[in-house]
């Protein structure tokens, strides 16, 4: 009987050591997939071409879909004029947003969301997060829209 017990702990010790590095390796590769996410954000404030490129593909194949709905019949013309416009008016909203507060948050997301345990992606994202701020608060400055350090958190 001791062999019976002593294999079935020898399991569950293995079992217990599998999910924890199931769980690690989870929250690893979401604090990556946040970062990246964050250095995406970041690389649109800088080439913000590339921000209005990326809706202006997701305006089209949006309106691509309502074109077909509209040939299928699914969709009257005052249907599809309405939801054309809500997409272009989407389109040009997060097309406005800030890329400095997304870009923030998303490293806030991997270094704070998904970590523990500390790892590469969340030690990149803490230094990445502390000088997006300081950019998104100059930002906010330049266009002379008032914050309290609070609010950006």
């Amino acid at each position: 009987m001791k062999t019976g017990a002593g294999r079935a702990v020898l399991i569950a010790a293995a079992l217990i050591a599998a999910v924890y590095g199931m769980a690690r390796v989870d929250l690893i590769l979401r604090a990556r997939s946040a970062y990246l996410e964050g250095e995406k954000w970041m690389e649109w404030s800088r080439r913000p071409e590339l921000k209005k490129a990326h809706f202006d593909a997701e305006l089209a194949a949006r309106e691509g879909e309502l074109s077909r709905e509209l040939a299928k019949g699914r969709l009257d013309r005052a249907a599809y004029a309405q939801k054309a416009g809500l997409a272009r008016f989407e389109r040009d909203q997060a097309v406005a947003e800030s890329s400095l507060k997304y870009a923030y948050v998303w490293y806030q997301t991997a270094a704070e969301l998904f970590s523990p345990p500390e790892n590469r992606w969340s030690a990149l994202a803490r230094v990445k997060m502390t000088e997006t701020r300081a950019l998104w608060k100059k930002e906010l400055e330049a266009q002379k829209i008032p914050y309290q350090d609070y609010m950006l958190e």
